[in-house]
């Protein structure tokens, strides 16, 4: 018989309050700039366009620095353990998966917004965050190069989010089917 997830999660087997807000704060940028990703690209062009690339760029920006407070506060605050019904239970894959998705998803947080920056920085048209600080160039202007890097943000951008649904479903397994309690370590405490 599986334990309730009340018995299986005893508090200090939750993240930190700074780590769930960081990690619903990025999750909703993340998901949020994919959708505005996906549809300024088909937008003629115009000054809705134009604002919602620089937005775009922005929270990009935003994005890259919150994941730098996210990972320097994951290095200096340790992740709770796995819960005891987990390890027992879960497959030496689903263990090297939930690990190898978690590490490629960090990597993910860090590339994509970099590549972007780098795609405006060769296109020629700089990043001014939230229309106030401007920021350096990573790379000198280079159309051709430009070129090449538009594909290679957007493919990053399709895996960042496939990593995503992977976790989400994993995560939902986790609470609807295994009823292990893995999900409620990362949900805010409302009582």
């Amino acid at each position: 018989m599986a334990l309730s997830p009340s018995e299986q999660t005893p508090q200090a087997a939750r993240y930190s309050t700074v780590a769930i807000v960081l990690h619903w704060l990025l999750a909703l940028l993340i998901l949020a700039m994919f959708g505005v990703g996906l549809y300024m690209t088909d937008l003629p062009f115009s000054p809705q366009r134009l604002k919602l690339y620089n937005w775009h760029k922005w929270a990009g920006v935003t994005i890259l620095a919150l994941t730098l407070l996210r990972l320097g506060w994951r290095l200096t605050h340790r992740p709770p353990a796995l819960p005891v019904a987990v390890t027992q239970t879960m497959p030496g894959w689903q263990t090297r998966a939930y690990h190898a998705t978690h590490h490629l998803m960090y990597l993910l947080f860090f590339a994509v917004p970099l590549m972007g920056w780098a795609y405006s920085s060769a296109a020629g048209f700089p990043i001014v965050w939230f229309g106030q600080i401007p920021l350096p160039d990573l790379l000198p202007v280079n159309k051709e190069l430009a070129e090449l890097i538009k594909p290679l943000h957007k493919l990053l951008a399709l895996a960042l989010m496939s990593l995503a649904a992977l976790h989400i479903a994993a995560a939902l397994k986790h609470h609807l089917i295994d009823r292990d309690g893995l999900l409620l370590r990362m949900l805010p405490k409302f009582a």
